[in-house]
């Protein structure tokens, strides 16, 4: 039977436990709120350019700029925004189900997250390019991704690109959205689909 030092000894331990513990939650809630700061941070921005951008289709004509130009969609380059680690509930579940909607023949992938690089590699599908970025990139860090994609479109290698990526609502729902980005012309509000389940990718 233990002695009266064990079971003190062991009491502190215990302590000490839920005090890294109580650390721990709080270090995680002050990184949660500044993740929702950012994610909500950009959102008067990005709605003031939907706006633009589809008046502007609405008003030009699409030969007026190769951006505009709608082409037979022979080829289309898909951007994949993925986290880098698990435990993400059934967040990269959600988005990377989406993926199946594409046809694999007509469609090639571009990515920034380890999670959508190793989906990509291990069903695979055409991987054109892996971007890494910061959980909030900045517009110089975001610029080489934006060209690339840019360039494969101007350079008819494919003839759409869009954007796959989970849209932030609030800490316990977030939705996966596909957007077409180019051409402008097809440019879209975002297309949010109902996800569901736990698993973790």
């Amino acid at each position: 039977m233990a002695n009266t030092q064990d079971i003190r000894r062991r009491i502190k331990s215990i302590r000490n436990i839920g005090q890294l513990t109580k650390a721990m939650q709080m270090v995680a809630a002050s990184k949660m709120r500044r993740a929702q700061q950012n994610a909500l941070a950009g959102r008067p921005y990005a709605s003031l350019m939907n706006k633009v951008l589809v008046s502007l289709q609405k008003r030009t004509d699409p030969t007026l700029h190769p951006l505009l130009e709608v082409r037979e969609v022979k080829k289309e380059l898909v951007l994949i925004l993925s986290t880098d680690k698990g435990l993400a509930g059934a967040l990269n579940t959600n988005l990377f189900r989406e993926v199946a909607n594409f046809d694999q023949a007509k469609t090639v992938f571009v990515v920034s997250g380890k999670k959508a690089r190793q989906f990509v590699a291990r069903t695979k599908r055409e991987l054109l390019a892996d971007f890494e970025l910061k959980d909030a990139p900045s517009f110089v860090e975001t610029k080489a991704l934006s060209k690339y994609c840019l360039e494969q479109f101007l350079s008819r290698e494919v003839d759409k690109v869009s954007v796959l990526y989970t849209h932030f609502i609030n800490t316990v729902t977030q939705k996966p959205t596909i957007r077409t980005l180019l051409p402008i012309s097809n440019f879209d509000l975002p297309k949010t689909h109902e996800g569901s389940g736990s698993e973790d990718v």
